[in-house]
């Protein structure tokens, strides 16, 4: 009976760790949206949004150096996005052994 309910959290804390890297990655690809969408770079939601995006980027911002800066923008924030959907998967897969 132990071991069922151990295989139980290990996969729930496979999904967590899923589920926290998905939140991660969403965060990143909104405020890439906004971004290549215009929005208002003074509102508080936004604001919000990029003082969440900016410290989950890591050390993506300028890894590449691009003139155009709309594929800056997809570069930086898109890299961290699949950055942290690849780690949480690598993450979860090793929790769930």
């Amino acid at each position: 009976m132990s071991r069922w309910r151990t295989s139980t959290r290990t996969n729930t804390a496979a999904r967590v760790i899923t589920g926290i890297g998905a939140l991660f990655a969403f965060i990143e690809v909104l405020y890439l949206v906004m971004l290549l969408a215009g929005a208002n770079a003074a509102n508080g939601f936004f604001i919000f949004i990029r003082s969440l995006a900016d410290p989950l980027a890591l050390f993506f911002p300028g890894l590449f150096p691009v003139s155009n800066p709309d594929l800056a923008v997809i570069l930086n924030y898109g890299l961290a996005a699949v950055f942290w959907l690849v780690v949480s998967g690598i993450i979860a897969r090793l929790v769930a052994r």
